[in-house]
């Protein structure tokens, strides 16, 4: 019989070991670059792009302008302040690296983000002209951030499966209520998510608990937002 490995994680508790499987290289190297490319700091500037550039009627009062300052809004707040924050924790040594390998290492950005994600949707939620479904996708994505912590302290609950579980919910919603040929975009959206969710599987330590977990923490993130 073989026995599945352990170790002693930061919290003291014996965790079993994910150890990769073993995969050649190129997909590897394409799993890493599908991690980073669809990054969870990068997700809500990508709902933002297509909001405004793909669907623009959704900002039909917006000049170009205008526009641009929602994009730049959501990269300041999703993604370079959260980012700032981890690069700075590093900095002071308050955490041992920016890929926040342990539970414990994810407390400060979980708490910060949180902080930058509450204030976002608070601000546009008192602003009329943003359309209501997506000031409830901000409001997913700070209930996502705080489900998060939550099931931080049980274990290493996936970043970019909470991500991809608001995303993937935030446009099958947006499907239903818009009633167009939206089809399309919804099989794109969890075409990325299976191709991302694979590549955690491949070159991530997470067990499959923490990637099923983080997923549907963030449908039901985003669920809640919704009836909210």
């Amino acid at each position: 019989m073989i026995m599945s490995p352990f170790e002693i994680d930061d919290q003291n508790e014996l965790r079993e070991i994910n150890e990769p499987l073993d995969f050649p290289t190129p997909v590897k190297w394409i799993a890493k670059i599908l991690s980073w490319v669809f990054h969870p700091l990068f997700i809500p500037v990508y709902v933002s792009w297509f909001l405004v550039k793909v669907q623009p009627y959704i900002f039909a009062g917006f000049d170009e302008f205008e526009q641009l300052i929602v994009m730049i809004r959501f990269l300041v707040m999703y993604a370079m302040f959260p980012l700032v924050t981890v690069l700075l924790a590093k900095g002071l040594g308050f955490i041992d690296s920016i890929y926040l390998r342990t539970q414990k290492e994810r407390i400060i950005p979980y708490i910060a983000s949180g902080v930058y994600y509450f204030w976002m949707w608070y601000v546009l939620r008192n602003q009329s002209e943003f359309p209501g479904h997506l000031v409830s996708f901000t409001f997913a994505i700070f209930l996502a951030s705080s489900l998060g912590l939550l099931a931080n302290i049980y274990m290493k609950v996936s970043m970019h499966a909470l991500s991809l579980g608001v995303m993937c919910t935030y446009m099958a919603w947006l499907a239903f209520i818009l009633q167009t040929q939206f089809g399309y975009y919804v099989t794109i959206t969890f075409l990325i998510a299976g191709l991302v969710l694979t590549a955690r599987f491949i070159v991530s330590d997470h067990t499959p608990k923490e990637i099923y977990t983080g997923f549907f923490l963030g449908v039901f993130a985003q669920v809640i937002a919704f009836v909210l």
